[in-house]
């Protein structure tokens, strides 16, 4: 009798453990260890990342499971930029691409007035205004002569990192523009590049976003830039073309993981349907401030705690109108506009149109403010406040007529919470950074974020996710330490080429300074009058 009765307690016991009714350390781990599902490696987080990752341990012969929130791979996949990482990616996957042709008419858009210009002469219409001239110069010198000073791998490390993080990008604006124009033009690259407002960062973060990107020119341009190139089938495909790779049993959707508890032999992780992984490994492939909906136990560090309660992601809606014709081209523009004013909603559009001419449309991104205010309005608003501006920009009434409209409003996605990357606000880079890339325990952290080149950006998230799977490996003996971060030698396919620049170009004082002169021109010719009236006075 005492036998079946400690029979029934100890199937109770077990039951009871398995569905969640007692917490997971209380498991003994060696008598019902096949109640996990044991693995060398968890990753957490599907997007570019964690697949890299993933993929990059199974090659080794690491047992290897992948954990994504959502119903889909592809994390924070929204456009296209080609670097050489994920060439390499795209090459190995056998997925094509092709070039954003900018050889027509771009629109500029500054105080109501849409002004065409060719692109093939500059990066932004002649200015009449030689203030203007030099000041929409001189700005991206400055951005390049700051980054030039930050480490790419240690921002935190940069001679001043202090002064520059304590500085909002918004003071620093204020105290290095002259006109209005640059004042107009940074704010909007800030807004466009990092989907927040220029007070929302500090000047640390964002020089060195700008650095990793390869400079000012290389961030923002098509031609030679990080907008030059998309993926036939969209940028989605390398995240798909991965989970085709990898298979099912090796990629689980819909799993969020709500537990990570750390003992000396690794770790269990806990979805949010109950399912417990045993791994060695952890790889959190994730925003940094979405790991915030994970308990830890034991907790993180303070420092680490500290660091992802202040990574707030970006605000973007993505937004593309589809038509009848390339009515642009018609009209003999591009498709390309940037708009500088600051009460617009669009800041910047590209032509989207497939390679082979067909689905003619264009696409926009709302960012920053603009975005959160678009939440505000119903579906049918945005479309006609967009299609408005297209009309306007192309001088097209056919623009207010389109055949379909899409949108992604990246800030309602729960396990994302918005794109293209993680903002960091003054203070937090050179207080908490050096926590970014630190394992915890045998928790490792990949993300774009933690990349040191093209931070932010699809080849970012393919280096973080290999990097923190080459931790693994040289953890395991399987590679030397110095091969963890591994340099990506330069594509041969699309070879990154300088940009030619004039003497001008590179010599030109700033607006302040000419102005400066010209006074002191001044000063000095009346002076020298009243000297010449003075002497034949004399005589």
């Amino acid at each position: 009798m005492l036998f079946w009765y400690l029979s029934v307690l100890v199937i109770a016991v077990l039951v009871t453990c398995r569905f969640d009714l007692l917490p997971i350390r209380w498991y003994d781990h060696t008598t019902v260890t096949k109640m996990f599902q044991q693995k060398e490696v968890v990753i957490i987080g599907g997007g570019i990342s964690g697949l890299c990752a993933t993929n990059l341990l199974h090659e080794h012969g690491l047992d290897v499971v992948l954990l994504e929130a959502s119903e889909r791979v592809g994390g924070r996949t929204y456009t296209l930029k080609i670097q050489d990482r994920v060439l390499r990616v795209a090459k190995q996957l056998d997925i094509d691409h092709y070039k954003i042709i900018e050889d027509a008419k771009l629109v500029w858009v500054q105080k109501g007035i849409f002004y065409p210009y060719m692109p093939s002469t500059a990066y932004y219409p002649k200015f009449w205004n030689p203030f203007v001239w030099l000041d929409m110069n001189n700005i991206g010198r400055q951005w390049d002569a700051i980054g030039s000073t930050i480490p790419s791998d240690a921002p935190w490390d940069c001679p001043n990192a202090e002064e520059l993080d304590k500085m909002t990008m918004q003071q620093w604006i204020h105290r290095n523009t002259w006109t209005k124009t640059g004042h107009d033009f940074c704010c909007n690259m800030v807004s466009q590049i990092l989907t927040s407002e220029p007070h929302e960062l500090s000047v640390l973060f964002f020089m060195w976003y700008i650095k990793v990107c390869e400079g000012f020119m290389r961030t923002f341009a098509a031609e030679n830039g990080g907008q030059e190139r998309k993926f036939v089938g969209g940028s989605q495909e390398i995240s798909l073309r991965l989970l085709e790779k990898l298979g099912k049993e090796r990629v689980i959707l819909e799993s969020p993981v709500i537990n990570i508890e750390q003992n000396d032999d690794g770790a269990f992780i806990k979805t949010l349907n109950g399912d417990i992984y045993k791994a060695k490994y952890v790889v959190m492939a994730m925003p940094p401030g979405m790991v915030q909906k994970i308990h830890f136990k034991p907790p993180l560090p303070p420092l680490r705690n500290q660091l992802i309660a202040r990574a707030p992601v970006g605000s973007v809606l993505k937004c593309i109108v589809y038509y009848k014709t390339q009515f642009w081209r018609e009209k003999g523009f591009c498709g390309s506009s940037w708009g500088i004013d600051p009460d617009i909603p669009i800041k910047w559009s590209l032509d989207d149109t497939k390679p082979d001419g067909t689905a003619p449309a264009l696409i926009t991104f709302i960012t920053a403010n603009k975005a959160r205010e678009f939440c505000e309005l119903s579906k049918d608003e945005r479309q006609a406040k967009i299609c408005q501006y297209f009309a306007s920009a192309f001088d097209s009434e056919e623009a207010l007529h389109p055949v379909n409209y899409v949108e992604k409003n990246w800030m309602e996605e729960p396990y994302i919470g918005g794109c293209y990357t993680t903002v960091f606000s003054p203070g937090t880079l050179f207080r908490y950074g050096r926590e970014l890339r630190k394992p915890v325990g045998c928790v490792h952290f990949g993300g774009t974020e933690t990349a040191r080149k093209w931070a932010g950006y699809m080849d970012g998230a393919v280096e973080s996710g290999e990097r923190a799977a080459r931790e693994i490996l040289f953890e395991e003996g399987k590679i030397r330490e110095d091969e963890i971060w591994h340099d990506e030698p330069e594509s041969k396919e699309v070879p990154t080429l300088p940009f030619q620049t004039t003497f001008l170009e590179r010599n030109a004082p700033t607006a302040r300074g000419f102005y400066k002169f010209l006074k002191n021109l001044a000063v000095l010719g009346t002076l020298a009058g009243v000297f010449v009236i003075y002497k034949k006075r004399l005589l």
